[in-house]
């Protein structure tokens, strides 16, 4: 997919799940003061097997043929409420991003700003209009996301990010969120 010096971002396989796992538990045990990974491991899988997965969306990147890093796009309808109640997946044009893990040994290297820049391209060209993605502002800002509320969309859970700036939002091209607006509302998933 794509190659930047020895690092190669692709679409993972069956074969890359166990990877998937390790690398996964130990970057949210040894990165984040919320999760072991193993929620976030739950989640993955919860995806997978929901209408919401996108096969073609679910990444892993390489460095020296080892997996460094994985992260997933999934369709997510907006809740018209904040109590929920949103349509399937035939009603999401807009992509969740989440998870995201870097591997601990490759923290700040760069890793996971070429995975979601990858990713964001690839959700261009499948035509969805927007991404959402919960986390560190601090970080998604400076790959182009801004906070949701400025598209009328807004959080609701407020866990494990409790500042409202952490709910954000990406358009995919210029004015493709306009009259998007609702609520993020993770009831589709008993793991999120």
């Amino acid at each position: 997919m794509a190659t930047n010096k020895k690092l190669t971002i692709r679409p993972e396989t069956h074969g890359d799940y166990k990877d998937i796992v390790s690398l996964v538990l130990r970057s949210f045990s040894e990165g984040t003061d919320y999760s072991d990974g193993t929620d976030i491991i739950a989640l993955i899988e919860e995806i997978r097997d929901s209408e919401y997965y996108i096969p073609q969306l679910s990444f892993v990147a390489e460095l020296d043929e080892k997996i460094v890093g994985h992260f997933l796009f999934s369709r997510f309808p907006l809740s018209k409420t904040p109590n929920g109640g949103h349509g399937g997946a035939a009603d999401a044009d807009i992509v969740m991003l989440a998870p995201v893990s870097v591997h601990a040994d490759h923290f700040r290297q760069g890793i996971g700003s070429a995975m979601i820049k990858l990713g964001i391209e690839e959700v261009k060209k499948m035509g969805f209009c927007g991404i959402t993605v919960e986390g560190n502002f601090r970080f998604y800002n400076t790959v182009g996301f801004v906070t949701s509320s400025e598209y009328g969309i807004f959080p609701v859970s407020g866990y494990p990010m409790t500042d409202p700036r952490c709910q954000m939002c990406m358009e995919t091209h210029k004015g493709s969120l306009k009259g998007k607006g609702g609520y993020v509302v993770y009831d589709m998933y008993h793991n999120a």
